[in-house]
C-alpha cells in the first residue's frame, strides 16, 4: 500500500474560566416566559426542573474583564506550549464562535478584526503567510474547522493548522429566560498536522448536513422574554428546545452512522463518541438510538465522556476542550490510547450536524 498524507492532532489545549456558578445561585432570579410574563413557579422548582432535564449542576463563566478573543488567545496559548511547536510554523489559524468579542458592559458584538486576527497578534505571531480567519457555524463550528483544516492538509496547502472553539455564551443569555442556566464560556483547541503513514491514522471520514429549510429558527436571536429589561435594546440568544430535542435524536444518530460507513470502522471498534455537551439527557438518547440503528440494546460502558455537569454548554468549546481534558488524564476514568478509533460528533445553529471519525 502506498503511503498518504494524514490528518493528526499534534495537540490540544483549553481554557476553563475560573468561576463556578451554580444552580443555586439562580434562586433569585426572575424568570419571564415567552409571552413576557412572570413565571408562577417558584425559582426551586425551575432550577430542579431544569438540573433533571439536562443533568447541569453548574457551569463556568469568564470574569468581567475578559472577552472571547481573550480565552481563545488562553486556549492557543496552553497548546503551543504543551506541544511544543513553532508558532511561526503555522498555516491556518481558524477561530470558531458564534458572537465575537462582547464585552461586560457593552453587549454588542465585535468582530473586526476578525477573532483569529485577535489571538494572532495575542501570540506574536508575524508570518504573513500564517492565514487567520473566523468561522460562525453554531455549536458544530470548531468541529467544521477542522473538516475544513483536514481538506488543506490532504490538499498539500498546509502542514499545520490551529483549530480554536471559543464562546463567552453568558453575554448574550437573557437572564430572564430559564435557558440562560445552560449556557457558559469557555475554549478549546487543537492543532492538526500532516504526516505520511501506509495504514490510515487520523482523520478517517467526515460528514456534514445543514437542514435550514425546516429547522433554521430553532436557535435565533430576540429580546428579552422580560419587557421592561433593563436590556430593551439588547439581543438574546434563544431556543425552541423541545422541536431542537427531537431534531438531535433523529438526525444526530443518522449522522455519525453515516459517517461511520463512509470511513468503514465498525461502530464495535470504537472506543470512545465524544459528542457535544448540549444537554446530559439529550446526549444519552442520542447514543440510545445510534445503538439502536445497529440493533444493539446493552451501551458500551464509559463510551461516551460527558462534562456537561460541571461545564455546561459552551457551544464550539465544549468537544476540544472534553477531547483536552481526556488526552491530558484530567477526566478519570476516561483514557484515549494509540490506535483507539473514536467519533466527534456536534449538532447546532443552522441547524447543522457534523461528525467525523479519527484514529489515533
Amino acid at each position: 500500500m502506498s503511503s498518504k498524507i494524514y490528518s493528526i492532532i499534534k495537540g490540544t489545549g483549553k481554557y476553563i474560566p475560573s468561576t463556578t456558578v451554580k444552580n443555586e445561585d439562580f434562586l433569585t432570579h426572575e424568570f419571564y416566559d415567552t409571552y413576557g410574563k412572570k413565571s408562577e413557579k417558584s425559582n426551586q422548582e425551575i432550577t430542579e426542573k431544569f438540573e433533571d432535564i439536562t443533568t447541569i449542576t453548574e457551569r463556568r463563566h469568564v470574569s468581567k474583564d475578559l472577552v472571547t478573543s481573550d480565552i481563545a488567545f488562553f486556549a492557543a496559548e496552553d497548546i503551543i506550549i504543551s506541544s511544543k511547536i513553532n508558532k511561526e510554523e503555522l498555516d491556518y489559524i481558524i477561530v470558531a464562535h458564534n458572537f465575537g468579542d462582547v464585552k461586560h458592559d457593552n453587549r454588542k458584538s465585535d468582530l473586526v478584526p476578525s477573532l483569529a486576527a485577535r489571538v494572532k497578534y495575542k501570540l506574536k505571531i508575524q508570518n504573513p503567510n500564517c492565514i487567520a480567519y473566523d468561522l460562525p457555524f453554531g455549536c458544530p463550528g470548531w468541529l467544521q474547522a477542522t473538516i475544513q483544516a483536514d481538506y488543506y492538509i490532504k490538499s498539500g496547502d498546509a502542514k499545520q493548522i490551529l483549530i480554536i472553539g471559543a464562546d463567552v455564551l453568558s453575554r448574550i443569555s437573557d437572564p430572564y429566560d430559564r435557558d440562560s442556566m445552560l449556557y457558559a464560556d469557555g475554549a478549546g483547541a487543537v492543532i492538526l498536522e500532516g504526516k505520511e503513514s501506509d495504514t490510515p491514522i487520523g482523520i478517517l471520514a467526515h460528514t456534514t448536513r445543514s437542514d435550514t429549510y425546516q429547522f433554521s429558527e430553532m436557535l435565533y436571536m430576540a429580546t428579552s422574554f422580560n419587557p421592561d429589561s433593563e436590556h430593551k435594546d439588547a439581543l438574546f440568544l434563544k431556543m425552541n428546545g423541545r422541536k431542537l430535542y427531537q431534531y438531535a435524536l433523529t438526525t444526530v444518530p443518522q449522522a455519525i452512522q453515516a459517517c461511520l460507513e463512509k470511513s468503514k470502522v465498525p461502530l464495535g471498534d470504537i472506543k470512545k463518541i465524544l459528542i457535544h455537551q448540549a444537554n446530559g439527557k439529550m446526549d444519552d438518547a442520542i447514543l440510545k438510538r445510534l445503538y439502536a440503528l445497529y440493533h444493539i440494546d446493552e451501551l458500551p460502558e464509559n463510551i461516551m465522556p460527558m462534562t456537561i455537569s460541571w461545564l455546561g454548554n459552551s457551544s464550539v468549546a465544549t468537544v476540544p476542550t472534553l477531547l483536552d481534558l481526556i488526552l491530558k488524564d484530567e477526566l478519570k476514568p476516561h483514557k484515549i490510547n494509540k490506535g483507539d478509533s473514536i467519533v466527534f460528533a456536534s449538532v447546532g445553529a443552522g441547524m447543522n450536524i457534523n461528525a467525523m471519525v479519527y484514529k489515533m
